[in-house]
């Protein structure tokens, strides 16, 4: 039978761990439990951590795209410090998308994938983005255009291409994810795509690329001859 924390010698607790061996030399339970800080009646922080992750198959990344209100009903947890897991994870993600700044130019959808994957591979929902592009392929802006399910009716090419003009955009490129990790096109993603690409020509204002982002792989409509 495993000791409870407050059982354990006082070098052997997470906290004290990570200053003397530094977080690198922590398990995930362990910096989770440095989080939670207490438990409930019955386990301490480190039982508690241990359920949270045990419930994402131990995966960090699943935890991360899990959503908030889930984390908070895990015993023990609760709003308050689920608020603090939550808040830890979201830091993590920006410090990754900060060593991946935009690039000046998009040369291919592998930039595309710098830009967007750390952003957008853990999510727990769809986002599509319109990535406006000046005459040299230089980033003129990054719009949001929705959140949720994707499909024809919810991006309507209105939405995309008033967005793109208003930034003067010479073309454009769009991005959005797949929640499951796998970013093969569904038959909406064509639909939508077939929809954007008929009014980008109409407009003279093409669309370049469609690139899904699905866990640390994408698929480009361009590459794979889709457009």
């Amino acid at each position: 039978m495993s000791l409870r924390l407050s059982e354990r010698p006082e070098r052997d607790r997470p906290r004290e761990r990570l200053w003397s061996v530094g977080p690198a030399a922590l398990t995930g339970q362990e910096l989770l439990a440095i989080l939670l800080g207490t438990g409930c009646a019955g386990r301490d922080a480190l039982a508690v951590a241990g359920e949270v992750l045990a419930r994402v198959d131990g995966s960090l990344r699943r935890l991360a795209g899990r959503p908030s209100a889930d984390l908070a009903r895990v015993p023990g947890v609760g709003r308050g410090k689920a608020a603090r897991v939550v808040a830890a994870l979201e830091l993590g993600r920006r410090v990754g998308t900060e060593t991946d700044p935009p690039p000046e130019r998009v040369r291919g959808p592998a930039d595309v994938q710098r830009f967007y994957g750390t952003r957008l591979r853990d999510l727990a929902v769809e986002e599509f983005h319109v990535l406006a592009l000046g005459s040299q392929s230089q980033i003129l802006g990054d719009l949001l255009i929705t959140r949720g399910i994707l499909n024809s009716s919810l991006v309507h090419p209105r939405e995309v291409f008033r967005a793109a003009i208003a930034e003067a955009a010479a073309g454009i490129i769009v991005v959005h994810n797949h929640p499951s990790g796998d970013p093969t096109p569904s038959a909406d993603d064509r639909a939508v795509t077939r929809q954007l690409v008929d009014a980008g020509r109409l407009l003279d204002l093409p669309v370049y690329d469609h690139v899904i982002v699905g866990g640390d792989g994408y698929v480009s409509f361009a590459e794979a001859g889709l457009l």
